[in-house]
Parts: structure tokens; C-alpha cells; sequence
């Protein structure tokens, strides 16, 4: 019912083979098997300067402290340096901003990215209005391929950290702990749900 750790590391060696500068991963999972093939491919795309984006997941989990996978943190005890974790805000800048839905966490979440309400193409030439991570995440790679295209001698370490340091800030701000399990409205600082 998920995808396979072995299917997730060939998919990523792919894309590194076939000339990817980053990779776009909207996908994730409560458990993981067969981790050191992810892993193994995760180092394989550092080693090639391919930039990793992967979206924080849709549970409303703080994944500081509830694993979801694929993870930077490698079994080996290493990590993964070229790789961006992203969660989903909404457009409006209040107490809503942090979707209901996005997995936050101040040490594993890098950023968040428009992925509340957006309107989106669906079969037999449709559109409609969705949200999750895996709305966010592809729009974290897109703007990392538009500025390499203006700037293609930087490292993926490079874009990474232009990226982090590009981020809109909103520290003070308080918004509602993403929770769609049950009615609470607890406030937080929106600067502790990631790292920027």
C-alpha cells in the first residue's frame, strides 16, 4: 500500500544517472524496512550534487519526535547534507498559516511552502482544491531550479542555504499547532514548527 524502500533508491539513483539536479520527494511512510538502500541512495546524490526535497508529511506529527521516512539521519549516523524537509502554510499570514495537516518540527523541518488550497489539475481535464506536502515540497524544488538555471556553478550546499536564508520570517507570529485530529486551538510561535 506504500512505496518500497528498494523501489525509492533505484528512483532516486535514476534520476541522479540520468542528470537531475534535484529530485522532488512527495512521499512518505511510518516505516522503512529496508532503510540503508534509501540511505545508500540519499549519499549517492550528495556525492553527484543533487539537491533532495522531500515533503514533511501530512499526519499533523511533530516528526522531531515521531519518525516518518525517508529520513536525512542515516543508520550509519550520518546525514544527509544536500536534502530540504518541507511543510505546508496556507496564503494569509494569521493563525492559520501552518496547514492543519503539515508535520512541523524545529530540528527536522527545514521550511514551509505554499500547500493549503491550491487549486490544482485532476484526470479527464478537471481542476480542484487540495492541500498537503506534496503540494509544498514541488514548490521548494521549483524555485531552487529556477534560481541553479540563473546560477548553475553553485553546489547543492550552495542553493540549500540561499534557500534557508531566503525564507520569510514570521517569529513572532503565534499560529494554531497543525492538529486535524481534534478540535484543540493551541497557539505557538510559527518560528518553532521549523528551522527558518
Amino acid at each position: 500500500g506504500d512505496e518500497r524502500d528498494k523501489d525509492v533508491a533505484l528512483a532516486i539513483r535514476y534520476a541522479v544517472n540520468n542528470g537531475a539536479n534535484i529530485i522532488n520527494m512527495s512521499f512518505g511512510k511510518d516505516f522503512s524496512p529496508q532503510k540503508k538502500f534509501v540511505d545508500d541512495a540519499a549519499k549517492y546524490a550528495d556525492i553527484h550534487n543533487v539537491l533532495l526535497c522531500h515533503a514533511s508529511g501530512n499526519e499533523s506529527d511533530d516528526i522531531d519526535k515521531t519518525e516518518h521516512f525517508p529520513t536525512i539521519y542515516f543508520l550509519d549516523g550520518g546525514v544527509a547534507k544536500d536534502w530540504l524537509t518541507v511543510g505546508a502554510n496556507s496564503k494569509i499570514a494569521d493563525k492559520m498559516l501552518c496547514g492543519a495537516f503539515s508535520n512541523y518540527g524545529k530540528k527536522n523541518v527545514e521550511l514551509f511552502a505554499p500547500g493549503v488550497k491550491i487549486i490544482s489539475l485532476t484526470p479527464k481535464g478537471n481542476y480542484s482544491i487540495a492541500g498537503g506536502t506534496s503540494f509544498s515540497c514541488p514548490v521548494v524544488a521549483g524555485v531552487a531550479a529556477l534560481v541553479w538555471s540563473y546560477y548553475p556553478e553553485l553546489t547543492a550546499p550552495e542553493l540549500k542555504e540561499i534557500i534557508l536564508k531566503s525564507t520569510t520570517k514570521y517569529s513572532r507570529m503565534k499560529v494554531y499547532y497543525p492538529n486535524n485530529k481534534t478540535p484543540d486551538k493551541t497557539l505557538t510561535r510559527f518560528s518553532k514548527l521549523s528551522r527558518t
